[in-house]
């Protein structure tokens, strides 16, 4: 009898090690803790404990607007840095104790569509993001990566938690919008939203030589890191329409590069009355809010010039993978843009999670990203 019972103790003991909490989606417009098993990792993979999360907008589309459809019990988040728990048998160029950086979209590198340089594609439309999407998030005690030797980077010394969690999605959607709009030296760019990923924009097309760069959005606190990332003029809807505004500060002429980083659906209507011949207009706006506007999203037929305008509209989903972690660590390691001046918040201890995530849905002015550092 004795001996049955240390034999039970010993079995709930290894059932409650490999529990985990996590903050998840319980069904659409419902979110709450709950009690998972541990992930486990496979023989290409790495189980990660978080040091930093940051809670996104996407996060409230998706549990708020059923952007992506409903979830279940589906662990949310996807912006972490953490330390390396466990790694699979093939595992490479990882250990336990590393600290490390996550993407956001974590492909499967052995993909068609990665093979043909789609990587945030493989396995579908959106099937890079992994997070919260088809598996489990971040936001939990434990979370798996999988293909760790590809989708991990080394947070780099002395880099603060604060900024390197603004590289997994923030700085990589941004910049993605830059890179896509095909800036060129001395280019005019018109950037439509200014919350992090626009402001990440902005400094992205700074990075790449623009000239005259307008960002359009109307927070006193992100009008001011938009101009220390390289903004030129201001724009403000509440002063009167945003194309008619930029069409007339550029002499009717327009702007060779539009990058959308916000706004409902209509938001294309400005992009393209403003967009110069020959431009390009780099959307990486989430368009997931509300029912009727996943259904279509409207052009206007004369700034289109009746679909023969010579104006190009380019989508994506931000890249992942450990290089561009690397890339864009060595931004900020570098000096070139200051991440973390796009933290106004911080919170301490997991628990704070759920307060981040309401933030994100009340967008309150002093808001731009709040953070959740996570203590031993």
């Amino acid at each position: 009898m004795f001996i049955l019972i240390i034999i039970s103790t010993i079995h709930q003991v290894i059932n409650e090690v490999k529990k985990m909490k996590g903050f998840a989606m319980l069904k659409i417009g419902e979110v709450g803790w709950i009690e998972k098993d541990r992930p486990k990792c496979g023989p290409l993979d790495a189980i990660i404990r978080p040091t930093a999360l940051a809670p996104c907008t996407s996060d409230v589309h998706t549990v708020y607007e059923g952007a992506v459809g409903d979830r279940h019990n589906m662990i949310l988040g996807h912006e972490a840095v953490g330390i390396v728990d466990e790694v699979g048998s093939m595992v490479k160029d990882f250990k336990p104790g590393d600290e490390v950086i996550v993407p956001a979209i974590t492909p499967d590198w052995d993909n068609e569509a990665a093979l043909r340089g789609y990587s945030s594609q493989t396995g579908g439309a959106l099937g890079g993001w992994k997070f919260s999407n088809f598996k489990d998030g971040v936001f939990s005690d434990y979370f798996h990566v999988n293909m760790a030797d590809s989708n991990l980077a080394l947070k780099p010394e002395g880099m603060s938690l604060e900024a390197a969690v603004m590289i997994p999605d923030m700085l990589s959607t941004g910049f993605m919008g830059a890179e896509n709009a095909n800036i060129e030296i001395g280019a005019s760019v018109a950037v439509l939203g200014i919350g992090a990923v626009g402001l990440c924009g902005i400094a992205g097309a700074s990075l790449r030589g623009a000239g005259r760069i307008f960002a359009v959005g109307t927070r006193p606190i992100s009008v001011e890191v938009a101009k220390k990332y390289g903004a030129t003029d201001i724009i403000s809807y509440k002063d009167g329409d945003t194309a008619e505004q930029i069409l007339e500060a550029t002499d009717g002429e327009g702007v060779d590069a539009v990058i959308v980083s916000g706004g409902g659906p209509n938001i294309l209507i400005d992009a393209f009355k403003i967009a110069k011949a020959g431009s390009t207009i780099s959307n990486n706006n989430y368009f997931g809010s509300g029912e009727g506007d996943r259904d279509t999203i409207p052009l206007p037929r004369e700034g289109w010039a009746y679909g023969m305008g010579d104006k190009n509209l380019i989508t994506g989903l931000c890249p992942g993978g450990r290089v561009r972690m690397e890339q864009l660590a060595d931004i900020v390691t570098y000096g070139r843009m200051d991440p973390e001046l796009m933290t106004t918040h911080v919170f301490k201890g997991f628990d704070k999670v759920e307060e981040g995530l309401e933030l994100m849905r009340e967008k309150p002015k002093d808001l731009i990203k709040p953070v959740v550092l996570i203590e031993d």
